[in-house]
């Protein structure tokens, strides 16, 4: 539901879960890519109403079933900024350029993060010829990871090469050498242990900044996962598994493999109902879990054909330090 040209409303319900909780915690909870200093400003600044009355606490408690609304920003006009921010750069050249992103790095400019995304840092790095190519707001942009995800991200630094990857990624490898592997920890063992997730992704009507899974009007998803080793016993269990797209929805991997039963450890967002499985965890598990802070998701591979020469190109991304140590944790405890 739009509110003229100024701003876009956004609604959703308070959980059980969220019950009692700070309002500014809340929301940043639901709200993809808001800080909780963001959502702070934003509430002081009157953009949110609970059942109709306009809350500018930000320490306000919530209550179960309270109806949230967030007038969201319109996006800005302006266009991104060159920012000095340290890339790691797995491969460049004049056509393309291949980064391991951070988590904690949003891709490209929005109404709630204007500045220290991975455009800002590119367009600092790549100079002026980035500007324009494929769009002032997200030049070389052509596919993206979830602010809170880690791994390998490829750019486009010429508009052949843009239009070359693009139509690469929006044919999923079904008739070239594109290939996206993905690692994640999820909660449980999945059964079976390799399998097809083929299930349509659309926005939630519950609360319109998620994804869900839809048996109308979603758009066509499908994941590939295979469980590559499980952790744990009776208590508890936790499994490192291996995903490839088919397709490439918002949040399609943690989406599916919730919808499954095997949400990914961290997931603040399609985790919930899964905290309760943590204390079952060995100590030394749970405190590494405490310091993930996101959802245990890593682009571990990217396989494309380079948009000029057509030579299959393959890159690949270690675990940052975060999954590392979740990883190295588990094993411990397993043994």
């Amino acid at each position: 539901m739009h509110m003229g040209s100024e701003s876009e409303l956004v609604t959703f319900f308070v959980s059980a879960e969220d019950h009692g909780k700070r309002l500014d915690v809340v929301l940043a909870s639901l709200l993809d890519g808001h800080s909780r200093s963001r959502c702070q400003a934003l509430i002081r600044t009157g953009a949110l109403s609970i059942d109709g009355a306009t809350i500018s606490e930000p320490k306000y408690r919530v209550k179960q079933d309270q109806q949230l609304c967030f007038a969201e920003p319109a996006p800005t006009d302006a266009d991104p900024e060159p920012q000095d921010i340290p890339l790691n750069v797995l491969f460049e050249d004049d056509a393309i350029i291949v980064i391991d992103k951070p988590a904690g790095m949003v891709v490209h400019p929005a109404a709630s993060v204007e500045k220290d995304t991975l455009v800002n840092a590119l367009l600092f790095h790549c100079g002026d010829s980035l500007k324009g190519i494929g769009g002032v707001k997200r030049p070389g942009i052509v596919h993206r990871l979830d602010k809170d995800t880690s791994g390998v991200m490829i750019a486009a630094k010429t508009d052949e090469a843009h239009r070359s990857l693009s139509a690469q990624f929006a044919d999923h490898g079904k008739n070239g050498p594109l290939r996206r592997t993905y690692n994640a920890f999820v909660w449980g063992v999945p059964d079976p242990e390799a399998g097809t997730i083929d299930a349509m992704i659309g926005r939630s009507t519950h609360n319109r900044t998620k994804q869900a899974i839809v048996e109308k009007n979603g758009r066509h998803a499908v994941t590939h996962y295979k469980t590559l080793m499980a952790f744990g016993g009776n208590a508890w269990t936790v499994s490192k598994i291996a995903c490839q797209l088919e397709t490439g929805r918002t949040h399609q991997i943690r989406v599916h493999l919730a919808h499954i039963g095997h949400a990914l450890l961290g997931d603040p967002t399609y985790g919930i109902g899964f905290e309760s499985r943590e204390r079952n965890l060995p100590m030394l598990v749970q405190k590494s879990l405490k310091s993930l802070t996101r959802q245990a998701l890593h682009a571990v591979d990217l396989t494309i054909a380079h948009p000029v020469s057509g030579a299959k190109m393959h890159f690949s991304s270690p675990f940052p330090t975060d999954m590392e140590n979740l990883e190295k944790t588990l094993q411990t405890a397993d043994s």
